[in-house]
């Protein structure tokens, strides 16, 4: 395999401060323990509980104790918290920090990779590997980090949570939701998270010439925006059901539950949920409009054909503007001569924040009648305060690195572990910090072949991480 890093490392060697090595070296051994999530707990092994085994040798070797948790067999859960002091050595002024990331990953069963998915090969400057970006990466820079700061003696400003979960990829029922509800005391005084999935950049195009920049001007300058995930869409799944009465294919019946699904699913299909400028849109909105020198519109069309114009940045943000309802599964008879006298189809639901109540409402109109709607596995949305001091830490750590560089807020269409610990009223935080080209499309690595991400993207990673917790 080639250990040089290509265009974006200049052509040196993999190297850098010790920091750096550690975090390289531990997001490696990670990628290369197969912890496959499928969801299934036939099909699971002990991959998590031997990455969290790695984990918990790796702090205690510099003397960080930390506790590993086997919520059931296999599925293995880290937590260690490095004591902070105020500036009188006293308690600290401000409640505890979770930095957390999950130790599983999703399955590669049917895709063709370039590379072997758990080799961890370095290929031009560029990391291949199943958790690459989903999310080992952060697992090593935290692991880096923790044992920088236990070699330094440093003492944070507040207390330091250093968590590593399973089952993350499955709705963390054995790793982040069961310690809440089970060791909510290893969460004791926490009041911020921090995690997946932001703190990527992405490119401020600048003002085109057919458009007029706004008086403050349109900045010459090749500038890269690092968002992060002030919220997060609530995430349910629904059921429409149709019965009616079974008979022979020969006869049709004004009551087959196979036509009442599909009209409802099409309906489903046809619908469009009200665009929504929710508090973390808003400010997107007005920072990147600032910094690219021309304000986004105001009416909602404009602005959607606004963020088209982004590319993969805006089709995030835009898939972020609005509650989506996306059938997955039909399911109906058995036998083509037969109508059957159930058919059902699964959805997918996905709710923006404060939409919990009209949206299901909304639903309910959509699909009509003639069908039964039910809802389930319901978790809500967040969303955390868009003007946080520790969103002005990002900012400051971020600069270090990139002095252009702008962190801007925006809401994450999926879900992370931050939702379980909003439960103990912690406010989550999705920002794992990576300079990527401008074409490189980060939440694009998520759950696809090949994932891979520029090793020098998980060097800056490793410092703005480091920075940013001596900050915060």
């Amino acid at each position: 395999m080639s250990e040089t890093l290509g265009a974006q490392g200049g052509g040196s060697q993999v190297g850098g401060s010790l920091l750096e090595r550690e975090a390289l070296r531990y997001i490696r051994e990670l990628i290369r323990i197969d912890s496959v999530n499928t969801g299934d707990p036939r099909t699971i092994g002990d991959g998590e509980a031997r990455a969290a085994r790695l984990v918990h040798a790796a702090l205690a070797e510099v003397g960080l104790e930390s506790e590993f948790i086997e919520s059931t067999p296999g599925r293995g859960n880290v937590v260690a918290r490095l004591r902070g002091a105020g500036p009188d050595g006293g308690e600290p002024e401000r409640g505890a920090l979770v930095v957390h990331a999950h130790l599983d990953v999703v399955p590669v069963d049917g895709q063709d990779w370039r590379y072997p998915p758990f080799g961890a090969e370095i290929h031009d400057g560029l990391l291949y590997g199943r958790g690459a970006v989903d999310m080992k990466n952060f697992a090593g820079v935290l692991v880096a980090v923790a044992r920088a700061f236990v070699r330094e003696g440093f003492v944070p400003q507040r207390d330091l949570v250093f968590a590593f979960f399973a089952d993350e990829e499955a709705g963390g029922v054995w790793g982040a939701k069961w310690l809440v509800e089970h060791r909510p005391d290893l969460f004791a005084g926490a009041t911020e998270a921090l995690s997946e999935v932001g703190g990527f950049s992405v490119p401020i195009p600048a003002a085109s010439a057919s458009r007029a920049p706004d008086a403050a001007g349109a900045p010459g300058r090749h500038r890269r925006a690092y968002l992060v995930a002030t919220a997060e869409k609530g995430v349910a799944v629904a059921r429409v059901t149709a019965r009616g009465r079974p008979g022979h294919g020969s006869r049709p019946t004004s009551d087959n539950p196979v036509v009442r699904v599909a009209r409802a699913v099409a309906a489903i299909g046809d619908h469009q949920f009200p665009f929504t400028r929710t508090p973390a849109l808003e400010t997107f909105l007005q920072r990147f409009g600032e910094a690219r020198g021309l304000a986004f519109a105001a009416a909602a069309a404009d602005v959607e054909a606004e963020l088209a114009e982004l590319g993969f940045t805006g089709s995030l943000l835009g898939a972020g503007a609005r509650d989506t309802a996306s059938p997955t599964v039909l399911e109906a008879g058995s036998k083509t001569n037969v109508i059957p006298g159930v058919a059902t189809a699964s959805l997918d639901l996905r709710v923006l924040p404060g939409h919990e109540e009209t949206f299901i409402d909304e639903l309910r109109a959509v699909v009509g009648p003639d069908v039964e709607l039910e809802v389930s596995r319901w978790i809500a949305p967040i969303a955390s305060p868009v003007d946080a001091p520790i969103v002005a830490a990002m900012q400051r750590a971020i600069e270090a690195d990139d002095p252009e560089g702008l962190v801007v807020p925006y809401l994450l269409p999926a879900s992370t572990d931050n939702k379980h610990l909003s439960r103990l009223g912690i406010a989550g935080y999705g920002f794992v910090p990576l300079r990527v080209p401008d074409d490189f499309d980060v939440f694009g690595q998520f759950h696809t072949a090949d994932e891979h991400i520029p090793v020098d993207a998980l060097t800056f990673s490793v410092r703005v991480t480091e920075r940013l917790l001596r900050l915060a």
